[in-house]
């Protein structure tokens, strides 16, 4: 028997057990509707549950690559737990609501950050239902991008899905179920008609974002876990343990004042940005005392080179000359204009004791920077072919990348809003972190130039991260 034969069987005999009900009823959405589906009848019905699943294996999981399922509460949870067993792929459980007491979880069951999760569903409309379970699941960092639903009622909910990056598939669209129903004579050609025009004229309200989209909500210890390059795992976890995300700019021309100001502010910062080039009494006893301080207080060294040049050159940059950076700074920073040629090059270094990193340059600060929105796609999609190697971005925007394994770096940043005479435009913490979703925050002359480099960069330290907490927590506004 054919698969159009079985979802002819299946639409029937859902029909039989009034799983499928014409009248007037009010969907979850707030929607009105002629024609009803009432799934939950089926439990009672083994032949049905057991052709559903076999269906819905068949038709949409065979073949995919995932590690999980989780039923969307609670219809679609015996259809699930079959499709489980099937499958031979652990289940996982959504709470409506997190228990009270105990280990109070939303997500019931054994996994990993990283493992792919695909959404069961009976019905979708808006798409809310499969979004909140969506959430929870990307809130643990589970991977979830697909959803596979008995019905489509082609009322918005695969465009409010795909919108949130969840795609869908169905065994019925309400289009082909009234067309097997009108055609085996279930339904009068009217109703089918009527309910046609109510579906074409009634569309459920665009669902509203995105509460835990990408990387924008999941904890640093989380987004470690996610990572394929090993100093971004280490940068995450510096963050995480230190509980500071800020990233100090030592834009200073004596090596001796870098060195007296980290051993001021080391323990407040997870990263120092140095541009070795501007050292006017630049030695190696700096770069050992710089190191020295690293891994005495925790912190990582991003030398920002900017590297721009074919392969072979920028790999005889990174590692030869009077600096040799490769021998000390933890990463670089690059631009991606010269193409995969650059991120080779940088490959090409051996790595020595530690690994490498890349932060590219999606975006930057300045005011009437050339870069392009399909500059920043393809830095992003190179990126990803990198991933070993590329730690994350220099951007100021959430949605530059989604990623949650990549960092975004953000420089131009003051406790208060302004801008230099030069075209450099600073941000507030709350813009940079809560609404533009930076992760490493850059600060300069706002510490550096300070009085008190000490005081200012506990300040700057304690306010970074309490953003940072508050965007995790999912309480924006």
């Amino acid at each position: 028997m054919d698969i159009d034969t079985k979802l002819e069987e299946l639409a029937l005999k859902l029909f039989q057990i009034d799983a499928i009900k014409f009248g007037e009823f009010l969907t979850k959405s707030g929607i009105k509707t002629p024609v009803y589906f009432d799934l939950r009848v089926i439990v009672s019905y083994p032949d049905v549950m057991e052709l559903t699943s076999s269906l819905l294996f068949n038709f949409a999981m065979k073949d995919r690559d995932y590690n999980l399922i989780c039923g969307v509460p609670y219809t679609a949870l015996p259809i699930a737990t079959l499709l489980s067993v099937q499958a031979k792929k652990p289940m996982l459980m959504r709470r409506k609501e997190a228990k009270s007491y105990g280990t109070k979880k939303m997500i019931e069951g054994h996994y990993k950050a990283g493992q792919i999760c695909i959404i069961i569903e009976d019905v979708v409309t808006s798409g809310s239902s499969v979004l909140e379970t969506t959430n929870d699941l990307r809130k643990e960092g589970l991977k979830v991008n697909d959803a596979i639903i008995i019905l489509d009622r082609e009322q918005g909910g695969k465009k409010n899905l795909s919108e949130n990056d969840i795609q869908i598939k169905s065994l019925f669209t309400m289009s082909t179920l009234l067309e097997i129903l009108s055609r085996n004579g279930k339904i009068s050609k009217d109703v089918a008609i009527n309910v046609k025009q109510y579906i074409r004229d009634n569309k459920a309200p665009p669902t509203e974002n995105k509460k835990f989209e990408h990387r924008m909500f999941l904890p640093f210890e989380k987004r470690a876990e996610l990572s394929s390059n090993m100093l971004a795992k280490r940068l995450f976890n510096i963050m995480a343990t230190k509980k500071t995300n800020l990233c100090v700019s030592v834009d200073i021309t004596s090596s001796t004042s870098i060195l007296n100001l980290l051993e001021k502010i080391g323990a407040h910062i997870c990263m120092v940005k140095t541009h070795v080039d501007i050292i006017e009494d630049f030695t190696w006893d700096f770069v050992m005392r710089l190191k020295e301080l690293a891994e005495r207080y925790n912190f990582m060294i991003l030398e920002d080179r900017k590297f721009a040049d074919i392969g072979n050159t920028v790999s005889l940059q990174h590692q030869k000359g009077l600096f040799r950076i490769a021998e000390w700074a933890d990463c670089v920073t690059s631009h991606s204009l010269p193409g995969e040629g650059v991120l080779k090059g940088l490959a090409a270094v051996p790595a020595g004791p530690t690994s490498r990193g890349v932060f590219l340059l999606a975006e930057m600060s300045s005011e009437g920077n050339l870069i392009t929105q399909e500059y920043k796609d393809v830095t992003v999609s190179m990126a990803a072919r990198y991933p070993h190697l590329v730690m994350g971005f220099v951007c100021q925007n959430k949605d530059t990348f989604k990623d949650p394994g990549f960092i975004q770096l953000t420089p131009g940043v003051r406790l208060e809003s302004s801008r230099d005479d030069m075209g450099q435009v600073y941000n507030t913490p709350e813009k940079v972190i809560v609404e533009n979703g930076a992760d490493v925050i850059v600060v300069g002359r706002g510490i550096v130039t300070s009085k008190s480099p000490e005081t200012e960069a506990l300040i700057y330290k304690d306010a970074l991260w309490r953003c940072y907490e508050k965007r995790v927590s999912g309480k924006l506004l």
